[in-house]
């Protein structure tokens, strides 16, 4: 192995969650910006069985693969189960969220106390960029089903994969 954890320098590790169906430049702002604040980002895709994406866990992977490869310094898996268990598995310490409302501190709060008390990882809350504070996967989708011009909120190659789905169904 070469780089920093070779020569026994410790690597700071964050972990940015989500179901990025699809990401949007919200969660890209995220992850840039935590990118800038450690060494490794981990974007962990979250698996929900009971749930339908409209894109599968790999092409959500492969779509964050492809925005991100920028940044340099941030790795893309998939998880299911508890996200503190993931983090532990990879020695991750830190949990980045953007929070884009009082309501969205209200529902991290609670999981980021959950989250340490079960393995003391923490959680640091970064405030949504304005520009993004209305945005969520979920808005997105119902803009664009509807045909609303939803390009300006998504990273390009990821406005061309929504627009090719959408087409599909």
């Amino acid at each position: 192995m070469t780089g920093p954890e070779s020569e026994g320098v410790t690597v700071r590790r964050a972990v940015c969650p989500g179901s990025f169906d699809p990401i949007t430049n919200g969660h890209l702002d995220i992850i840039g910006r935590a990118s800038k604040l450690y060494d490794v980002v981990h974007v962990a895709v979250m698996i929900n069985q009971s749930k339908k994406g409209l894109f599968t866990v790999d092409e959500r992977i492969e779509l964050i693969r492809e925005v991100t490869a920028g940044f340099g310094n941030v790795e893309v898996e998939s998880f299911h189960g508890l996200l503190v268990d993931f983090c532990k598995q990879r020695e991750i310490p830190a949990i980045v969220k953007g929070l884009r409302a009082v309501s969205d501190f209200d529902y991290e709060l609670q999981m980021a106390q959950m989250n340490n008390g079960l393995s003391g990882v923490e959680t640091l809350f970064v405030p949504t960029n304005p520009t993004y504070s209305f945005l969520s996967s979920s808005l997105v989708k119902e803009v664009a089903t509807w045909g609303g011009d939803v390009s300006h909120l998504l990273p390009p190659t990821v406005h061309e994969a929504l627009v090719k789905r959408l087409g599909e169904r």
